[in-house]
């Protein structure tokens, strides 16, 4: 009898013990969702208009929390007689700590952004590459085992400049905008 109850003793410490530990992060994380920009890239001071569109990215294996991520956003509009079809692609790192069924995140990004040559007011001719960085962060609730809804946001910065016709030289209008605000929610598949 003493050799039974020592056995299931044992056996539920080992049991708990083995449910205390933490479940391993998934290895790889795909997001796709909506996603929306602050302001046009020739939004000037009382034309502001928004920008919508999708993001995606994966993150890959994580190292003590820290992945590293690759992100394209591409956005669709227009602003002042001139269409706008801004796309970002964006890599760098994401620390994340888990809670409960959530994930808080925060990340910190650069690369490049693009866009068509004629995104300037009234069609004028403009840069079609910058410089882009993305400092923001955001938090996925679990909703089952591989699958998570995310809501992120944060403070984009590019630039993009106009360029003169005829010396083909850039240059930039006073409130031509550089700092752009942006949102996104979608579902994350975690495998």
């Amino acid at each position: 009898m003493p050799s039974r109850l020592l056995s299931v003793i044992a056996l539920l410490c080992v049991a708990s013990a083995l449910h205390a530990q933490p479940e391993a992060p998934a290895r790889f994380q795909i997001y796709g969702g909506y996603s929306y920009l602050s302001n046009s890239l020739n939004g000037v001071t009382g034309s502001h208009h928004s920008l919508d569109g999708f993001d995606a990215s994966i993150a890959f294996l994580p190292w003590h929390s820290l992945r590293f991520k690759i992100d394209t956003a591409a956005y669709i509009g227009s602003n002042l007689g001139a269409p706008q079809h801004p796309i970002y692609i964006l890599a760098g790192g994401q620390f994340s700590h888990r809670f409960g069924r959530e994930t808080a995140f925060v990340e910190g990004l650069a690369g490049t952004g693009g866009a068509n040559q004629t995104w300037a007011a009234n069609g004028a001719t403009g840069e079609k590459a910058s410089f882009a960085s993305l400092l923001g962060g955001g938090l996925d609730t679990r909703l089952t085992e591989h699958l998570a809804f995310r809501v992120e946001g944060g403070y984009q910065y590019s630039y993009f400049y106009l360029i003169q016709p005829s010396t083909f030289v850039p240059y930039l209008i006073p409130g031509l905008p550089r700092n752009f605000g942006r949102l996104s929610s979608g579902l994350v598949w975690e495998f």
